[in-house]
């Protein structure tokens, strides 16, 4: 059984978990030659951040987390998990990690309260140390404690994932894709539920293909494509590495072409009353745009911008993988 591994509040570590020179090659399968998934990858996973890891179908994410859960074994590298090195104390290391697969995995004749007791035996927490009714009530499913899972639904069974997740206190919880297939109003409890467990102190590895999901909960995002690291920034950092921004303006008055005053500018008409003008930040200024405005005599009904976002980023990054259809998606 695995000890038990709460929280301690002496001597924290600066990372919750760190990769370096990680590398994962699979054997040889038909006639199909060793396939390299990790490239000598290196992460550093800041703890009490919420970080993002995001990258195509195929890039190596599902490899990478199956290390630092144990499931899978790599082939060079190190990683530890909360300052604990995975070869040198394995049993320690899982201790300090939770995991919420994708796939939802449970006896659907269990029912809550013995899934969550069933788990914390598992990871060896003694009865007097368990959590299991603060589990319950803290995802919603203290009233449904005692059904049989087969009951719940969807969105009952995923928060019950996340709950057997924290059953022995971990300080770190990963989620893999836990909002896929999800509704808009679970993914909104969902979130709120680990927004609030990221306050009180647990590191939260996120993977996900919703990328506008990633931008908006992420302090800190990873993006791994071919099995390498292509870049780790604070997500506001990584959304100033597009500079391009869109400045929407509507007139008082019907054009058949871009004012010539605007020349200077890549502007187009987006109908007869609105022009697009697209320009560079550190180049350019919105008030250069207006100021020739104003010298055509034209008054100006509404402004709007638009920004570049993370799906900009990916596609440069990625080489235009979600483009492809490659697993990477909108949040709606």
């Amino acid at each position: 059984m695995v000890a038990h591994a709460p929280l301690n509040p002496v001597n924290l570590p600066a990372h919750a978990v760190e990769v370096r020179g990680l590398t994962k090659t699979y054997r040889p399968a038909g006639k199909a030659g060793p396939k390299l998934a990790l490239k000598g990858i290196d992460l550093a996973i800041p703890r009490g951040s919420l970080f993002g890891l995001l990258g195509p179908n195929g890039a190596g994410k599902s490899t990478l987390i199956n290390i630092l859960a144990g499931l899978v074994n790599k082939t060079e590298g190190a990683v530890s998990i909360w300052g604990t090195d995975i070869d040198a104390h394995p049993r320690q290391a899982r201790a300090s990690i939770g995991v919420v697969p994708q796939e939802l995995n449970m006896d659907p004749f269990f029912t809550p309260r013995e899934m969550l007791e069933l788990q914390a035996g598992l990871y060896g927490v003694p009865k007097a140390e368990r959590r299991t009714e603060e589990l319950l009530d803290a995802v919603g499913l203290k009233d449904k404690a005692d059904a049989y899972a087969r009951s719940l639904s969807g969105g009952m069974k995923r928060r019950l994932m996340v709950a057997k997740a924290m059953v022995h206190s971990p300080p770190v919880l990963v989620l893999d894709e836990p909002t896929a297939g999800v509704d808009v109003e679970l993914r909104i409890q969902l979130w709120e539920h680990v927004r609030k467990m990221n306050r009180e102190g647990t590191t939260v590895l996120l993977t996900t293909h919703y990328l506008q999901e990633a931008e908006e909960l992420c302090d800190t995002i990873a993006i791994i494509n071919h099995g390498a690291v292509v870049a780790c920034e604070p997500t506001a950092k990584l959304l100033r590495r597009v500079d391009a921004k869109a400045l929407t303006i509507t007139v008082d008055r019907d054009l058949d072409a871009v004012p010539a005053a605007l020349s200077g500018f890549t502007a187009e008409l987006a109908g007869p009353r609105h022009i697009v003008v697209r320009y560079q930040p550190s180049r350019q200024r919105v008030d250069g745009v207006l100021a020739a405005l104003a010298a055509t005599g034209l008054g100006v009904i509404d402004l709007s911008t638009e920004e570049s976002d993370l799906e900009d980023i990916f596609l440069q990054l990625t080489g235009g993988a979600h483009a492809r259809g490659e697993g990477v998606h909108n949040a709606a």
